[in-house]
This record gives structure tokens, sequence and C-alpha cells, in this order.
């Protein structure tokens, strides 16, 4: 009988040169480095950086521990790597949603009702972040990365608005970064702190209340964003 496992003469000559090994050996590198970060995204969000240990990480991710630092060093810079790592699926999540062509309140709309969704979907991203602010924001303050994947965000943004500005649908002098920062504060709020909302408010935790929320979340913004001569101006602060 023909023996069916024997290597083509291509495979041969692959594994005679070594560019199969080589192969090989890159996609089990990458698909056990991205195994490990992972493993530690899920044992940060739910231990923090201090509580989390490097051996259930290996566990976790089916490594021995000696990988865990072959590829990362130590567990800050397995920390800063996840930080980057989670920064980077919202950011990629965002550009998917192509707002550079939409008309600019639709645009915004969409963009306040994804970070929304994006924190409801992803609790472990608050986390994370929450995590770091208790360091300190040192990690992210040190990675280049972490910040220069906000620039596009920011620069999209900028773009939206001077488009509807321009269309008189926004008012003048909104600061892209003041308003994301306002943005992801109300749309972060609501959801890492919805335990405690629900029992001192009496909110059911149910679809329904938390799409009341996205929707209030998004009128807020965009009301804020109305050129002033639509609406009504409130009444300025007496002065001391």
């Amino acid at each position: 009988m023909e023996n069916t496992d024997r290597p083509t003469a291509g495979a041969g000559a692959a594994k005679k040169n070594g560019s199969g090994t080589g192969q090989k050996a890159t996609r089990d590198a990458a698909a056990t480095r991205a195994r490990i970060l992972n493993a530690a995204s899920k044992e940060f969000a739910k231990k923090g950086l201090k509580g989390t240990r490097i051996d259930a990480i290996a566990k976790r991710a089916r490594c021995n521990k000696a990988l865990i630092y072959h590829y990362f060093g130590n567990k800050e810079a397995l920390f800063s790597t996840v930080l980057e790592r989670n920064y980077e699926a919202i950011r990629s999540a965002e550009r998917q949603l192509d707002l550079a062509h939409r008309e600019p309140v639709a645009a915004m709309r969409e963009l306040i009702g994804f970070s929304f969704d994006y924190v409801s979907a992803h609790p472990e991203f608050i986390s994370l972040i929450n995590d770091e602010n208790m360091h300190g924001g040192v990690h992210v303050a040190h990675s280049v990365k972490a910040r220069d994947l906000n620039s596009p965000l920011v620069a999209m943004i900028e773009t939206i608005l001077e488009r509807g500005q321009g269309e008189g649908k926004f008012r003048s002098g909104v600061d892209p970064v003041q308003l994301y920062i306002s943005i992801a504060s109300i749309c972060y709020f609501f959801i890492a702190n919805r335990s405690t909302l629900s029992a001192i408010f009496g909110l059911p935790k149910t679809s329904e209340v938390l799409a009341q929320r996205r929707e209030h979340v998004i009128e807020v913004i965009l009301g804020y964003l109305r050129p002033e001569a639509d609406g009504q101006d409130l009444p300025s602060m007496p002065k001391a």
C-alpha cells in the first residue's frame, strides 16, 4: 500500500531549506503571543496589575512562564502591551464606522452610540483603564503607541465638527479633545457604576434601561453641539 503520509518533493525542499519550518515557528510564536495577551487581559481585568500573578497567566494561556518573560520581559511590560492592545481594539473598531463620509449629525450620533455600546460590550476595557488610573497612568504615559492611536480619532472628530459648523448644524469653538472626553466620560460612568446606580435609583438591569440611557447620552451631547441660536441660552451666572 502506498504511504500517503510521505512528504512531497516540494515539502521536502521546503524542509531542507528551512523555509517551511521558519514559517511554522513564526505562526506558532504569533499564536502563543496572542494567547498570552488574551489570558493577561482577562487576569489583569479581574485582579488588576498588583493582584495578577504570572503563574495564573501562564496557566490560562497554556504555556510556561519562561515564554511570557521571553516575549514581554516582565509583568509591567506585559500590562503595558495589554493596555496598548485594548486601545488599538477600540480605535480599530471606530475606524470601521467610516464617519468621514456621513452627514455631520448622523456621524456624531453614530460615534456617541458606538462609544456607549463598546464599553457596554467590553467591561474588561473599563477594568483595565480603572486599574491604570490607580497607578497614575504611568504605563500609558510611557507608551508612544497609545498616544499615537488617539491622534487619528481627534482628527476625525475635528473634521466632523468643521463640516457641521460649516453647514450650520454645530456650534463653533468646540474643542475635539474636550468633546471626546465628555463623550467617553458620560458613556463610561453609567456602565462602570451600573450596579450601584441600579440599586440607588431602582433601575433594573435590562436592555430597555440600557437603550434609554444610550439615547439620553446621545441627546445630551447633540444638545451641547447645537448652534446657540437654535436653542435656549442659559442665563449668565451673576458675578461675585
